[in-house]
């Protein structure tokens, strides 16, 4: 943990040394260990335009061929800011030398799909669950410490109803990113609430505007689940994306609730937040010795100051595999080798660490959080065995 004692100490001591280079030097580090953890605690209110329609027919579309639009499986693409919104299937062909690649147009649902800037989105679905799915929804209201939080609530059906799974997305998603799990669950006669958390675009901020890494974020889970068993819950499944599942993990780690849980799904897990800040630090060139002073800075209370976090938030809480021991709920993990934010690595080291909770479902080609766009099939049979089992 980094102290404002030592801190202060050792760049005097630079200064009386060198006559302020050091200092400055010093100085420059800090605050570009800070301005990286910033960059991850903060939520992404801004998500530019990353795809270029070329041409649209009545069954294709035609980009611009990067890695986003070459990649396999089906996707949701954002049209006009997110005011429209349109599926895209497969690719049909791809012309290398021209750049250009040609996929399935599945649909458009709101909005005018034309040549021009568009948002790609690996939710494939938008809207809520009665818009985009044709299931029964209700727009409902959980309360938390914040707030209230917005949250779908699909209805179970026959002697599965009691049974409840609460849906958790990741950093900077949305409550869409949950979407693709809510056609098996109906399936199986689960009860699911999809619920936003603190700093989402339509939630209520916390304190500080940053994200915790889940150590903040789980409040609002076990909000969740006391808003399940009071309308009558028996059991909850947890299901989390990428951050979402960091936070489903402290939840419980943390929560009274976790007594309630009977099973896990993970997706393109968090288990180790440490091992993400050191893969963004390669991908971004930040260098180790600036990545692990960031993680000092959030992890301290000086430091966290300077990255704006109202309470320290330590890192280490969030290793998973260092604490695996401490696991007790049997949980499916999803995670694919191409994920290119959240390495894989961790999912990997849990599974091999707890083969008595943990079933590992290993993909191969899929980037993050994409595994059911790349195999619907294998991703709900998965999810459908071990939650009926």
């Amino acid at each position: 943990m980094l102290r404002t004692s030592r801190l202060t100490k050792a760049l005097g001591v630079c200064a009386a040394v060198t006559g302020g280079a050091a200092l400055a030097a010093g100085l420059a580090g800090l605050g570009t260990a800070a301005y990286f953890m910033r960059r991850i605690v903060t939520p992404e209110r801004d998500q530019p335009d990353d795809a270029q329609v070329l041409s649209v027919t009545g069954a294709t579309v035609t980009f611009t061929a990067d890695e986003p639009s070459t990649a396999p499986g089906r996707y949701g693409l954002w049209l006009d800011r997110r005011a429209g919104h349109a599926r895209i299937g497969e690719v049909i062909t791809q012309d290398d030398r021209a750049r250009t690649v040609t996929r399935e147009l599945l649909g458009t649902d709101s909005g005018t799909l034309r040549p021009g800037p568009a948002r790609w989105s690996q939710y494939f679905y938008a809207g809520p669950p009665g818009e985009s799915l044709g299931l029964p929804c209700q727009e409902i209201v959980v309360r938390s410490e914040v707030g209230a939080l917005p949250a779908w609530l699909v209805p179970g059906h026959g002697q599965h109803a009691e049974r409840w799974a609460v849906l958790v997305h990741g950093r900077g998603a949305l409550r869409e990113e949950c979407l693709r799990a809510l056609p098996v669950l109906r399936e199986l006669g689960l009860t699911s609430l999809v619920v936003g958390y603190r700093n989402d675009l339509d939630a209520p901020p916390s304190a500080d505007g940053r994200y915790n890494l889940g150590l903040s974020e789980w409040q609002d889970v076990e909000a969740a689940i006391v808003h399940a068993l009071e309308r009558g819950a028996t059991e909850v499944v947890l299901i989390g994306w990428s951050m979402g599942a960091a936070i489903v993990l402290q939840t419980l780690d943390r929560s009274w609730t976790s007594e309630r849980v009977s099973r896990v799904v993970l997706d393109s897990p968090v288990i180790d937040w440490g091992d993400v800040i050191e893969h963004q630090a390669r991908v971004n060139r930040v260098p180790d010795a600036i990545a692990t002073l960031g993680r000092d800075l959030l992890s301290g209370r000086a430091g966290r100051r300077l990255i704006g976090v109202a309470q320290p938030v330590d890192v280490a809480e969030t290793n998973w595999v260092a604490r695996a021991d401490e696991l007790t709920h049997p949980m499916l993990v999803i995670h694919s080798e191409d994920d290119d934010f959240v390495p894989y690595g961790p999912s990997a080291a849990l599974a091999d660490a707890r083969p008595d909770l943990v079933t590992f479902e290993h993909w191969k080609l899929a980037g993050h959080c994409r595994e059911w766009n790349v195999d619907p099939v294998r991703w709900e049979s998965a999810v459908r065995d071990f939650c009926s089992s």
